[in-house]
């Protein structure tokens, strides 16, 4: 099947979304962005198409009808079996890259002990963090192991009387090797092994292996030929393309946002390095925009800095800021300036989810300001980006955007962060099947 492909590299993840000549969205991946724009570009297609598998492999399953009303929680298990299988190969492949820098080290004491001790228990305690209802606060390798290694290595350390800032030395100077490898080879493999862990905790399917495992295979059989990738996003001049093959993140944003919703007119995204306002005609094309300037504040990375200040998780500011009964004016939304304002709001006695909710509404103060100069919202309205999973962000916009242009339609899509990738995907669709449709009318 032919399968065109959208790559947004972001300043801080990169994603990728695939659809079919159709126009269907089969796949969606992302990863963190690396240093390495090649392999960030390379794992978030590859996570595309993985997740294009598992979608035909629920429409294989549906339509042979042999999973009968468990067809959910099948895919669920063999995903959570796939995504374990994974773990395991990098975590293999993080513990010989530790053992190589182990091994160009002179670093003294029973740190060999330690390193066996630690992927012991890693290996042990890996099933726990794909079983069901596992929860996780990030889904990529590095934020996994990394922070099972840092507190199983602190523990292994201080049983055995050496320093942890050994152990911790290993796995900075590994990691960054291991997140730079692409497993696209290994999917095949992985996704057989992980059929056969579905089955074993499964056992009700074992009578249905052959009706179960027969679609399964023919949709590995497959060939998912990417006929036509486009890149753009923050990186875009990175990514390894021809020019041809490149879009402006303003261009696929605004075709993105009308693909989900046919009638946006206006689109807001707020990323994780910058905001964009971009206006819209009926059929998707931009017809003006505005960006924010060359500073950080009132991005995702702004938003990161004051979660590091709170010592909180970025996915936790919204839900504090959500708490607030008591609004709050904060004054500056200055990067810089917004640890010290933070620390003085603390000690006037401000609560922190007050705290929260006046930074989050600053936020979007700065972005409607950038709205009104690309030409104020029109309805429908499109909030695109990393921020617009953020409720307390949500919130604001809804209040701020009622109080300046009364009520209007706000369209907030739970797959917002992939916005850019679809249009990215959709304007490849259009280079070859629009493209060919126009030749064969001239002939």
């Amino acid at each position: 099947m032919r399968c065109f492909i959208g790559i947004d590299l972001g300043s801080t993840t990169t994603k990728a979304v695939v659809i079919d000549e159709q126009q269907n969205i089969i796949g969606r991946g992302i990863t963190n962005s690396r240093s390495n724009y090649d392999t960030a570009a390379a794992v978030a297609k590859t996570e595309a198409l993985i997740n294009g598998r598992f979608h035909l492999f629920r429409g294989a399953l549906q339509q042979s009808g042999a999973l009968n009303g468990s067809l959910e929680n099948f895919i669920g298990q063999l995903e959570r079996d796939f995504r374990a299988e994974q773990y395991l190969e990098q975590l293999v492949d993080l513990e010989a890259t530790c053992r190589r820098n182990l091994a160009h080290s002179n670093f003294s004491g029973p740190v060999a002990e330690a390193l066996d001790e630690v992927f012991k228990r890693l290996t042990v305690e890996a099933p726990a963090l794909f079983a069901p209802g596992a929860r996780r606060k990030s889904d990529f390798f590095r934020d996994i192991a990394g922070s099972q290694y840092l507190a199983i290595g602190e523990d292994v350390a201080k049983s055995l009387g050496m320093r942890y800032d050994y152990l911790l030395n290993l796995f900075d100077r590994s990691i960054i090797e291991v997140e730079n490898r692409v497993y696209a080879d290994s999917v095949r493999r992985h996704l057989m092994s992980a059929l056969e862990r579905t089955f074993a905790a499964l056992p009700e399917t074992q009578s249905k292996r052959d009706a179960v495992a027969a679609p399964i295979k023919q949709v590995l059989d497959t060939d998912m030929e990417e006929t036509y990738v486009v890149g753009t996003g923050y990186g875009r001049a990175r990514l390894p393309f021809s020019k041809e093959h490149i879009r402006s993140e303003i261009l696929c944003h605004g075709l993105g946002a009308h693909v989900m919703y046919p009638g946006t007119a206006t689109v807001l995204d707020i990323g994780g390095q910058d905001t964009k306002a971009i206006q819209v005609d009926p059929a998707g094309i931009v017809e003006s925009f505005q960006m924010n300037d060359r500073c950080a504040a009132g991005c995702g990375r702004y938003l990161g800095y004051i979660a590091d200040e709170m010592n909180m998780g970025l996915h936790e500011l919204g839900p504090l800021a959500m708490q607030s009964t008591k609004a709050i004016r904060i004054n500056s939304t200055c990067t810089v300036f917004a640890g010290a304002e933070l620390r003085d709001r603390l000690a006037l006695g401000d609560k922190r989810e007050d705290i929260m909710a006046g930074l989050h509404r600053a936020i979007i103060l700065r972005a409607m300001s950038i709205l009104a100069r690309s030409g104020g919202i029109r309805n429908e309205f499109t909030f695109t980006g990393g921020v617009a999973k953020n409720e307390a962000a949500v919130k604001a916009l809804n209040e701020l955007v009622e109080e300046n242009y009364g009520k209007l339609t706000l369209n907030i899509d739970p797959d917002s962060i992939y916005t850019g990738a679809l249009g990215g995907a959709t304007f490849a669709w259009r280079a070859v099947v629009e493209e060919g449709k126009t030749a064969e009318a001239r002939a």
